[in-house]
């Protein structure tokens, strides 16, 4: 029976995950090297990479510090309408990205609720870079939370507060008690939300407007490579985001096997 468990899992495994990673780099260079580095050194394409990291290096570090701050209240604190933030975190998980794009253009577009004040102060959201921004950093602000919120609840507040009998202040208590000890989860959510971030696509989808060369982050840019018929530059740009999801994973396995060993 562990056999016959064994090659399902392996099976299924190879079948639905194993499977497409070798297909993406198999279409990818089927053409040649040749074709390849002229599909990812093409303009547009070095556009939308650059465009995908100026995104995650944005909304990353503010969901990091925003993730934290929300952690460190919910577990620390006793306060009215704790269990509404608890659950104003989970939203983004429940609510479809599609959805939450749309949000964004009904509230910054241009008939939207915001739209009329924004564009008499000359400001650009919905269809810019910043649309693109917001509606990421919405999508991808559960992670870093989830991820330190769990730890800090099984520690406990038992150093903290011998910290704070030891006459020290709040920031000595966050930065040398509380942060050094969920450093491991900091960095998993952070893994977690780059991840996502930079492959976010149907909130992203909706807000950017699909200007070629301006607001096509690299899913978007697969997604009309491949409407063109253009698939081997579609799966070369498409590898990129393979290479950059393996290297998430091998990050998260290195994280988890070093929180097995300080465990």
């Amino acid at each position: 029976m562990r056999w016959l468990l064994l090659a399902i899992a392996l099976g299924f495994l190879g079948l639905f995950v194993g499977l497409p990673i070798v297909t993406v780099f198999v279409e990818a260079f089927r053409k040649g090297s040749a074709a390849y580095w002229e599909a990812v050194r093409d303009p547009e394409t070095w556009s939308a990479i650059k465009l995908t990291l100026l995104t995650a290096a944005i909304s990353v570090p503010f969901n990091l510090v925003v993730g934290v701050a929300v952690s460190w209240l919910v577990a620390k604190y006793r306060f009215p309408g704790k269990r509404l933030l608890l659950t104003l975190i989970d939203l983004p998980f429940s609510v479809s990205p599609v959805i939450a794009g749309l949000i964004f253009v009904l509230l910054m577009g241009a008939r939207g609720l915001l739209g009329p004040l924004l564009e008499r102060h000359d400001l650009h959201v919905i269809f810019a870079v910043p649309g693109i921004v917001l509606a990421t950093t919405f999508i991808t602000f559960p992670f870093v939370a989830r991820e330190v919120l769990p730890i800090m609840n099984e520690l406990g507040n038992d150093e903290e507060e011998q910290a704070l009998t030891l006459g020290a202040s709040g920031w000595q208590i966050l930065f040398r008690v509380t942060l050094p000890k969920v450093r491991w989860g900091i960095l998993y959510g952070v893994i977690l939300c780059n991840a996502r971030a930079m492959g976010e696509f149907g909130a992203v989808s909706v807000v950017s407007g699909h200007v070629r060369g301006q607001t096509n982050t690299v899913p978007l840019q697969v997604e009309i490579l491949y409407n063109e018929y253009n698939l081997s530059g579609a799966f070369a740009v498409a590898s990129i985001l393979t290479v950059l999801a393996l290297c998430t994973l091998a990050g998260k396995k290195l994280i988890e096997s070093r929180i097995r060993v300080r465990a």
